[in-house]
């Protein structure tokens, strides 16, 4: 069957609404096109990640669209973009490309989007409910949607974001319906005690898994009774990076998936991988790229830091001051660190040592200062994509690990930990 348009979506493809209209209206249909979809569904509101600049094709994208007199039709968050805006001297790079990243956030305001600047829209106090129908881009955003908000979005990228926003339209297929979501495939915890499962590294692992052994497919999760929202920000991270994984189900945790058969739509499973306590090993080792001591950096927040892993933070570091030896750096969203600021802890982290950046991240752009030695974080995002972006060895460890190797100024190991992993 044929794609299907409504007078009004004939309309905008016509050019009724004008050409930025009609040119995202048409990457919209193409889309519908290549997915199979015979309709088009509306979308209460968007998060684009096609604010990141990439070089000039996508500056031009972005300035033919908002000279074309576009203007998002939905409410529309905007991801990271390629410089802090509230701290630009952290930028490290060429002028011209800060010139060009700027200029591109330029445009995509005029086009009516928020200045969120965020990898993670899900931390915002306006973010979508159960069911909603949005289309949001940034692959950890995506999976968290899907996965713990229960609101439904494809895994948009650039430029579909942007033109979903403009037309108010995505297609009916895939993640947006109750069959797409479906898991095929079950990812059994098992012989990992409780103790492990409550720290950050083991859902960054376990995500790593999910990403590797399921890629393309959507997982139902069991063995985890319980998790928090910045532990399941992480698995989701992971995931999505390693294996493109746009949902999982945890179940008895994550809002569609009460139950298995509930996850699993009431079939039966394609099939089944099991995550143990060697598997959790060798993704921790396989998420450092380096067995270096020598430490450089720390580098935390991928996805940006919610509230509450500032609360970590600040706790952890109980005044002690970062090593001279050490920089230190913690991606977050401007709301967050508003709310970090009123609470005291921004003045007293940047006295300790601690830099904090907004806007952007730093496995994307050249901010982190060129000290010798590896960066140590507890993003398996982060570790998965900052060797190829730009360059840096890498040492992954929990949270805690990465607060002591900086106050000490090489990498501290929490050996309890690995014990309990491998006994």
């Amino acid at each position: 069957m044929t794609l299907q348009l409504t007078d009004d979506q004939q309309a905008l493809l016509a050019g009724a609404s004008g050409p930025a209209v009609q040119l995202a209206m048409r990457l919209v249909t193409r889309m519908a096109a290549v997915t199979s979809a015979v309709s088009l569904l509306p979308i209460t509101r968007a998060h684009v990640d096609g604010c990141l600049y990439h070089g000039q094709v996508s500056l031009d994208f972005a300035r033919t669209l908002a000279e074309g007199g576009g203007v998002v039709r939905v409410p529309t968050t905007l991801n990271v973009g390629i410089i802090d805006l509230l701290h630009p001297e952290l930028f490290r790079g060429p002028r011209e490309v800060a010139a060009a990243g700027r200029d591109m956030m330029r445009h995509y305001r005029a086009m009516g989007c928020r200045q969120t600047w965020t990898c993670a829209p899900y931390q915002l106090v306006d973010r979508p409910d159960p069911g909603e129908q949005v289309a949001w881009a940034e692959s950890n955003a995506i999976v968290f949607c899907n996965s713990v908000l229960g609101a439904r979005t494809e895994r948009y990228g650039d430029f579909m974001d942007i033109a979903a926003a403009l037309t108010g339209w995505v297609p009916a297929t895939g993640l947006h319906t109750d069959e797409g979501r479906r898991a095929r495939v079950v990812v059994s915890v098992e012989g990992i005690p409780l103790a492990v499962q409550e720290r950050d590294v083991f859902f960054a692992t376990l995500g790593h898994f999910v990403g590797t052994n399921v890629a393309g497919m959507i997982p139902a999760i069991v063995g985890v009774p319980t998790a928090t929202e910045d532990q399941l920000k992480a698995l989701g991270a992971a995931a999505a990076s390693a294996g493109a994984v746009a949902m999982f189900h945890v179940v008895g945790v994550t809002p569609e998936a009460p139950t298995l058969d509930a996850a699993l739509g009431g079939r039966a499973p394609e099939r089944t991988v099991r995550f143990g306590a060697r598997d959790m090993a060798e993704g921790m080792a396989a998420l450092s790229s380096t067995r270096s001591q020598r430490l450089g950096a720390v580098s935390v927040g991928t996805p940006h830091f919610s509230l509450t892993e500032f609360e970590r933070l600040h706790a952890l570091f109980a005044g002690r001051p970062v090593s001279e030896a050490i920089a230190f750096y913690v991606s977050t969203g401007r709301e967050v660190l508003q709310a970090v600021a009123d609470r005291g802890w921004e003045a007293e982290l940047r006295r300790l040592g601690v830099k904090i950046v907004t806007d952007t991240c730093t496995y994307l752009t050249p901010i982190l200062a060129p000290q010798p030695g590896a960066v140590m974080t507890n993003s398996a995002k982060w570790a998965w994509y900052a060797p190829g972006n730009l360059g840096y060895e890498v040492v992954f460890g929990t949270l805690e690990e990465c607060v002591e190797s900086a106050v000490r100024g090489d990498v501290w190991r929490d050996d309890a930990l690995r014990a309990l992993i491998e006994a």
